[in-house]
């Protein structure tokens, strides 16, 4: 029997990184290995994209699905490259292959070339994890400014939807798609409002979606988690250093995720033997927060 491992507690070291943030300069680094976890060959064979798949929640389903039998192609910006070679190099030293996929994700072409450049590498998709974000903490509505407004728009849902139309001319009955929600989504953020509003979106849309691709064979689901150490919080401009080092403080666990933590939700969204049933569905990894 595997006792559960022990993840890091708060408070952590006050840190501030500007953007592009690099989980290589966290402290501590965010732990995605997963050593508990025990990979049965769900998605051998398979095919997945994801994005934001650097660094945070995407490193982890990365290499779990890797660990899983899958081949894998991570997007990211190009100035996050030194992270998407560690976890290009995590994958390969599974066994895996990893296709390295740096782009702006702002613009729909750019999408569908994603997604083409996938399938020419591999000659199929099997799974699309749409999980890169943009968010920025504010004091006010009057802060979100009509240029922050439309990039967390276009990073957050727009981009869902790109990568969605395109994926679904390659996906066959058995296919998926998975994208990042959030605890926001569901119970809003008061400085976050265009970010909750954001994965408020992400979860209207993977419900209507589902509904539309049953006949295909194809399931849409999200994932939701609570707050998780990963790059995207101490790079965020309107959460201070010493916030950063309290960073899920007021969840019901008393501290933020580790990647590792939610990564298994994504390996059972993506397989079939394990979740061929459900499809339109919002699955809460919140460390004890709920919504009901």
């Amino acid at each position: 029997m595997t006792d559960a491992p022990q993840e890091p507690k708060l408070p952590f070291p006050a840190q501030h990184q500007d953007r592009p943030s690099l989980e290589s300069e966290l402290r501590p680094a965010p732990r995605y290995a997963a050593e508990a976890y025990r990979p049965a060959g769900k998605l051998e064979g398979k095919v997945a994209l994801i994005t934001g798949g650097d660094s945070g929640i995407g490193r982890a389903v990365a290499v779990m699905f890797a660990r899983e039998g899958a081949k894998i192609a991570i997007n990211y910006l190009l100035d996050e490259e030194a992270d998407a070679f560690e976890t290009r190099d995590a994958v390969e030293q599974h066994g895996g292959e990893c296709l390295l996929l740096p782009a702006d994700l702002t613009e729909s072409k750019t999408c569908s070339s994603l997604v083409e450049r996938t399938v020419q590498k591999f000659g199929r998709l099997d799974v699309l994890v749409s999980n890169a974000a943009h968010q920025a903490r504010k004091q006010s509505l009057d802060d979100v400014s009509d240029e922050e407004l439309d990039r967390t728009m276009r990073t957050n849902v727009y981009a869902l939807v790109w990568l969605s139309r395109a994926a679904l001319r390659h996906l066959r009955p058995g296919g998926c798609i998975i994208a990042t929600s959030s605890e926001t989504g569901l119970l809003g953020s008061k400085n976050l409002p265009d970010y909750s509003a954001s994965k408020g979106a992400i979860n209207a849309f993977v419900k209507s979606l589902a509904q539309l691709l049953i006949p295909r064979g194809v399931r849409v689901n999200a994932v939701a988690p609570g707050p998780v150490w990963t790059p995207l919080n101490p790079s965020d401009p309107g959460l201070p250093p010493e916030r950063v080092a309290k960073f899920g403080e007021k969840n019901p666990m008393g501290r933020p995720a580790q990647p590792e933590e939610l990564a298994p939700a994504y390996v059972f969204l993506a397989s079939n033997a394990d979740s061929s049933y459900v499809t339109g569905t919002v699955l809460e990894v919140m460390g004890g927060e709920t919504t009901g």
